[in-house]
């Protein structure tokens, strides 16, 4: 074992702590990871010995510190019923498993149907999503052939690549058409007799209101239909037919459910990369959260955010509230109190916010966290609390390799010049002859050029003290305006697959779901049992605000309130999901017409069972409030793996909520007095106890201290036993003689460290 510093201990042996002299100097090797200088006949990357305990002796102004060993504590907090709490399933929910799959008659699509449906989709990725899933159900109820979706914002007009035509610049075409086969006959094109029609823009053309009914597409549409075999549709809102349908029309919401989460498959190049992100973020073999900020300026203006930013960031946001109110957008004023707007909970939380009730709630230091969203309105700045609470902050940019992007973009023409031309040079019999010609010197000056008006605005926010309207988007915007839906599908992969998910903000630029209420919708139907957390943002505010002049340091109360709040709403939110945002996005809330009870062989639902506390709602009452009767049917009960829960596992989320050892240290100002007077302490609070000083800036060292890190009691008295040892090695000994220290000598000291060592016991420390 070696002793950084110049101490080693264990097979080899031990030098009291001295400076090396120039001679001992040369004979050593630097390391090539800038470690410690280490003896040429030492391999410094051999690690092997290290079976029981490494000392750092740091130098006998700084002491000693002792850290345990990362791959121990890791194995170790895997295993504990905390690990449990922030990555294992909602236990009410497990029970919940996809099946979108018909359920009674279902009669194929007519195949020789002469009639077609063309739609032209306007929007961002959550506004396609959900209009396509919209266009296919009314596809069926009209029994319409349906022409593949037009993207308005990826046309060849946006500067895209032209290998990919509209709907292939996103989706799998191939796919989507199969997948579709017994639902809807989809087509790629119009016939050549109707492609003149809509080239003469004589095909009737319905601008379909946002949640329209079933009804006004029978007496609306398909009349005009029937008369002219074709009509075009234009979907600007982010769907084109209500949400909740009849109980009679079931089975078209569970084709909505077939549409999104089985036909609607990312083009190939796009779900290569969005895997190849994925397993770079699972590659360190730890789970890690999602986060999706919702922070866009739409959102902000239309919720009456702007006071929250500051400088030219409000005045953009006002600036886009303003020009909401003047289309109907808006109804509302344009000075909103943003500050009463965030205790209402109309505002999203901030990536402060978000990055502190995890802290509170348990989530070390060191965890994984994926932003996601192709733009966070205010700026990388406003991820710098986030990143000063958790290192590990990554994004798709950060994943991936600029190439990586541009394979996936396709090959885009080069609309920006690279090499600009130099002005043309003036000759000099020119200026020698316009200098004859001048007139009489003397002479004044000519006032110089007025500056181009355009040299004024530049910039992206220059426009907005200029013109009540935004300047037109150029041809490289539009471009890139096409690039954010690659990204956002990227970022959709990722949030969907994540182990934990929690958004900022559920509601976009029109008070309609977004993108992360789509993410919750497709892990409430292809995994429910994932933890996913719908913070009440109200709440949240509240709960904040007591601890607004201590924010970094909450008692263990506050601390259990969050953690209460956060695992309640693990299911209260998903309950209040289905009464708030259902009824304007059936597929961000899938349930129960999308999905089905397991059973186990006894014939009862997984995990009926009574919850010991009369506070938490029970598995059947949660069942019972999603509305969920329907059971399985008997073959996915044959593929279903069911495994036994143990009663401890039954109760573990009980046990934690009264678990006073995870009573939140991280936010705790560290006194360094921690005496371990209450008995054993698990490697659970020992591992908030180093996070702890992580969190208020990194390593702390003592002069005549030692910061220990104690696992039981016998690690405890073995470690005190340790230090008189090292407090003879570097000072050679306080209660002997200074003839006695001096006839023991280094030998003596080796003899005793050797003998200690050998009763060490097994826990690795590093």
């Amino acid at each position: 074992m070696r002793l950084t510093g110049g101490c080693e201990i264990g097979n080899r042996t031990a030098e009291p702590y001295r400076r090396s002299t120039a001679a001992e100097t040369r004979g050593k090797q630097r390391p090539t990871d800038g470690g410690d200088w280490m003896p040429k006949n030492i391999d410094w990357r051999d690690r092997s010995d290290l079976e029981s305990v490494t000392v750092r002796c740091l130098s006998p102004a700084f002491g000693v510190r002792i850290i345990p060993s990362r791959e121990n504590q890791k194995r170790e907090f895997n295993a504990s019923p905390m690990y449990r709490r922030l990555w294992g399933p909602v236990r009410h929910l497990e029970s919940l498993q996809p099946n979108a799959n018909p359920r009674g008659h279902y009669a194929e699509p007519d195949s020789d149907t002469s009639r077609f449906i063309f739609v032209r989709i306007q929007g961002g990725f959550h506004e396609i999503r959900n209009s396509i899933c919209d266009v296919v159900v009314v596809s069926r109820f009209l029994n319409a052939t349906l022409v593949i979706p037009e993207i308005q914002s990826t046309t060849s007009s946006k500067g895209i690549s032209s290998q990919f035509k509209s709907f292939a610049y996103l989706y799998n075409e191939d796919q989507f058409m199969a997948a579709l086969s017994k639902d809807v006959k989809v087509v790629k094109t119009l016939p050549n007799n109707l492609k003149g029609q809509r080239r003469k823009k004589s095909i009737p053309v319905f601008k379909v209101p946002y949640s329209a009914s079933l009804y006004y597409y029978k007496n609306n549409v398909l009349p005009i239909l029937k008369k002219h075999l074709v009509v075009e549709l234009v979907a600007s809102d982010g769907g084109c037919l209500q949400a909740i349908l009849p109980p009679d029309l079931e089975e078209y919401q569970r084709l909505r459910c077939r549409v999104a989460f089985h036909a609607l498959r990312f083009r190939q190049e796009v779900q290569e990369l969005a895997t190849e992100i994925l397993q770079r973020l699972k590659a360190p073999g730890q789970p890690f959260i999602a986060f999706d900020p919702g922070m866009t300026r739409e959102t902000l203006a239309y919720h009456g955010c702007a006071e929250l930013f500051q400088d030219v960031h409000t005045e953009l946001i006002q600036h886009k509230r303003q020009w909401m109110i003047k289309r109907g957008i808006i109804k509302g004023k344009l000075s909103v109190n943003s500050a009463k707007q965030r205790l209402k909970g109309s505002c999203p939380l901030m990536p402060e916010e978000i990055g502190i009730i995890l802290r509170a709630y348990g989530y070390l230091w060191d965890t994984i966290i994926y932003v996601s969203g192709g733009e966070i309105f205010g700026g990388q700045r406003t991820l710098i609390p986030l990143r000063a609470m958790f290192e590990n902050v990554v994004d798709r940019t950060s994943l991936s390799m600029p190439w990586e992007l541009s394979r996936m973009y396709g090959r885009e023409a080069n609309l920006v010049d690279r090499n600009p031309r130099s002005p043309p040079m003036i000759e000099e019999e020119m200026k020698i002859e316009a200098w004859k010609n001048a007139g009489p010197r003397p002479r004044p000056l000519p006032p110089p050029p007025a500056r181009p008006k355009s040299y004024n605005i530049e910039g992206w926010w220059g426009w907005v003290a200029e013109s009540d309207n935004e300047p037109d988007s150029t041809v490289i915007e539009l471009r890139t305006n096409a690039h954010k839906l690659l990204w956002e599908a990227i970022d959709y992969v990722i949030c969907v697959e994540a182990d934990v998910f929690i958004p900022g903000f559920d509601s976009d630029g029109k008070g309609h779901p977004n993108f992360a209420s789509l993410v919750m919708g497709q892990r409430l139907y292809q995994s429910a049992e994932s933890k996913t957390y719908r913070p009440d943002r109200k709440e949240v505010a509240k709960l904040l605000d007591e601890i607004h002049d201590h924010l970094y340091h909450a008692n263990h109360t506050w601390l259990m309130s969050v953690r209460k709040h956060l695992r309640k709403r693990l299911v209260d939110g998903l309950i209040e999901a289905s009464a708030r945002s259902k009824p304007l996005s059936f597929i961000s809330h899938p349930v129960p017409e999308c999905s089905c009870l397991r059973q186990d062989p006894a014939g009862k639902s997984i995990n009926a069972t009574s919850s010991p506390h009369a506070s938490t709602p029970s598995h059947s009452q949660v069942l019972s409030a999603l509305g969920v009767v329907h059971y399985c049917p008997a073959w996915m009960e044959n593929d279903l793996t069911l495994q036994s829960k143990s009663k401890d596992k039954e109760n573990e989320e009980t046990l934690d909520e009264d678990d006073s050892t995870s009573s939140g240290l991280f936010f705790r100002k560290n006194n360094g007095d921690h005496d371990g007077g209450n008995g054993d302490i698990s490697n659970k609070e020992e591992t908030q106890l180093e996070d702890q000083e992580e969190l208020e800036g990194g390593e702390s060292l003592f002069s005549n201290q030692v910061k220990i890190r104690i696992m039981s009691k016998n690690t405890a008295s073995w470690f005190m036993s340790l230090l008189g040892l090292l407090s003879g090695c570097f000072r050679g000994g306080t209660k002997r003689s200074r003839s006695e220290r001096q006839e023991d000598g280094p030998e003596a000291w080796n003899v005793a460290a050797a003998k200690h060592f050998s009763s060490a016991p097994k826990v690795r420390m590093g």
